[in-house]
């Protein structure tokens, strides 16, 4: 195991004895009572959401982000108003500036990004063989 997990584990299992002990002592002293299948349905309830949501942002912390303009060459997109030579494109959910490398690329054909010119990319309609997906 990693030490994130049993980090996050111990966390976890600190928050539930937290809990037990705020709804066995602390909440009788004001007069309010859980009865034992309401507690357990609690206690289960949020232990499945404590693993559900490690599992989302493990998965969000593993992905390699993109940083600056030039780790976008390589990347696909696909045309949102047609390149003539000028246009937009969206690359994952973002909208950008795009120039073709050469003719018209019509609205919805993938295109994979060659190069970069100031804030604008520059594409070309992509291939079978190109690499990077669409985020």
């Amino acid at each position: 195991m990693t030490i994130k997990l049993m980090l996050t584990i111990l966390a976890t299992l600190l928050e539930e004895i937290a809990i037990v002990i705020i709804v066995l002592l602390v909440l009788p002293r004001f007069g309010i009572h859980i009865p034992l299948p309401g507690f357990i349905a609690l206690m289960a309830g949020l232990g499945v959401y404590a693993v559900i949501s490690y599992r989302f942002a493990s998965r969000a912390l593993r992905k390699k982000p993109m940083v600056g303009l030039p780790a976008m060459v390589g990347s696909k997109g696909k045309v949102v108003s047609p390149l003539v030579p000028a246009g937009l494109i969206k690359i994952g959910d973002e909208l950008w500036e795009a120039t073709s490398a050469g003719r018209r690329i019509d609205t919805g054909e993938e295109v994979i990004v060659v190069e970069q010119d100031g804030l604008k990319l520059v594409v070309r309609k992509s291939t079978t063989g190109d690499l990077k997906e669409i985020e």
